[in-house]
């Protein structure tokens, strides 16, 4: 029997889960999925719930297959395509993909602290841009440093968070203000009509994408064939009622209409219900400020440094230069990799008019690795069938095969609305990612 001593048990794993989950996307998706889809925008909160727990399953039992290394660009590269050559174009896919969600995730957020703090408080009104590059850079400089929110304080900050919600959501529901009525017609307010909600699901996916975290762990947790999708599910079910309160408690304070009408304000959706319905208590609106804030910024310092990793990983596999593979040996921390980030995410955040088409963009990237990963458990139990896991995936090629379709399905709605054009430019994003990996494969035969 191994030794279970030090790991982490069902409470531990599911506070992790948690805390990594109770982020940005609620203070700021939130208002775009209620402008697009009204209120049968609960329905894609708790669709994309559903999804990213299936896709935290089967990353868990890919973790288990290759324990040695993992990683978004490992499974695909040594589970897809029958030769080396082409697993690792699979792989190199699946991360240049993750890549963009980590950078779109980190700039929208960045662009999302300035609007915050400069609706909340005027006199930043101008200087909203330049707030959203001195975060990418302050975030940067941590995740260099090392100098970030750890064990206990990511804890504290966690339960800070939940309280600033169920405060705003106690406070909303009781106010007197609170208007049912406005939940109703449930799915043609928004702007993308009736089907609207299927087109909110990939940008409501992003809030629940730390669901992953300890499948990556499953070494250093207790039982992990019954602990993981335990905290799975429980750490669901937590941030899906919370998250699911704090649409409805905004729905019933400020409609879709509003929000259509004014397009600032579905950037900060809990602000706008302060705002309009409840300017009565202007505390609220600070406490809604302050908590969209701190969690804005530990999602771009956490995804700052995912997007640093990736680059480093395909910087050791040969795909970019060198250079990028460099750890600080004080620090172990990529710093060439996390410069080029805070440069990228920078430059993004420069432009908040393009907010809009960053988060779509970076949120089909995200869907595309879900999708990548449905098809790697896939071919990875194939292709290793004497391989004794300790966790496996319920409902066999069931559960990666509905993802896999639910992820395409999501995205029809957008596609007959004229939303061709994000494909186009998505496109172009990898033909620019092949372009890259098939140069550097050409230097290496060189």
């Amino acid at each position: 029997m191994s030794n279970e001593k030090g790991k982490l048990g069902l409470l531990s794993s599911t506070t992790i889960l948690i805390g990594g989950m109770i982020g940005s996307a609620i203070f700021s998706l939130s208002g775009l999925t209620i402008m697009n889809a009204g209120p049968a925008s609960i329905i894609s909160w708790i669709v994309a719930g559903i999804i990213l727990i299936a896709y935290g399953l089967q990353t868990a039992e890919l973790s288990t297959m290759y324990p040695q290394s993992g990683g978004i660009f490992v499974f695909p590269s040594k589970a897809l395509g029958k030769t080396e050559k082409a697993g690792k174009i699979w792989g190199w896919i699946s991360a240049w993909a993750y890549l963009f969600g980590c950078i779109a995730g980190a700039a929208f957020s960045a662009m999302y602290v300035g609007i915050y703090l400069s609706v909340s408080f005027p006199a930043l009104g101008s200087i909203g841009t330049v707030i959203a590059i001195g975060v990418v850079i302050l975030c940067g400089i941590l995740n260099i440093i090392q100098i970030s929110a750890m064990g206990k304080i990511n804890s504290v900050l966690t339960i800070g968070l939940s309280v600033a919600m169920v405060v705003f959501i106690a406070t909303g529901l009781t106010s007197g203000k609170w208007d049912g009525s406005a939940l109703t017609p449930f799915f043609t307010q928004g702007l993308e009509g009736t089907f609207g909600f299927m087109g909110a699901i990939p940008i409501a996916m992003v809030a629940f994408g730390a669901i992953v975290a300890v499948s990556f762990m499953v070494g250093e947790i207790k039982n992990p064939k019954k602990t993981v999708p335990q905290s799975m599910i429980i750490a669901m079910s937590v941030v899906l009622v919370l998250y699911v309160l704090m649409i409805v408690t905004t729905l019933g304070l400020v409609s879709a209409g509003f929000l259509q009408q004014n397009p600032g304000m579905a950037y900060i959706p809990m602000y706008a219900a302060v705002f309009t319905t409840l300017a009565n208590l202007p505390w609220l609106g600070y406490v809604v400020t302050i908590a969209a804030v701190l969690a804005l910024m530990t999602t771009i310092l956490v995804v700052m440094a995912l997007a640093g990793r990736a680059l480093q990983a395909s910087a050791q596999a040969g795909i970019l230069p060198k250079g990028l593979s460099k750890i600080n040996a004080k620090t172990n921390t990529p710093v060439n990799a996390q410069l080029v980030v805070i440069l990228v995410v920078g430059i993004i955040a420069a432009f908040p008019s393009a907010t809009n088409f960053i988060v779509n963009f970076g949120s089909l990237c995200n869907a595309i690795v879900v999708a990548i990963i449905c098809l790697t458990i896939i071919a990875a139990r194939k292709k290793n069938p004497e391989i004794t896991v300790k966790f496996t995936a319920p409902g066999g090629s069931v559960l990666p095969i509905a993802t896999f379709i639910a992820i395409i399905v999501a995205y029809i709605p957008g596609i007959i609305a004229g939303g061709y054009m994000l494909w186009v430019w998505t496109a172009v994003y990898f033909v620019i990612g092949m372009a890259i990996y098939f140069i550097s494969q050409a230097k290496k035969k060189a």
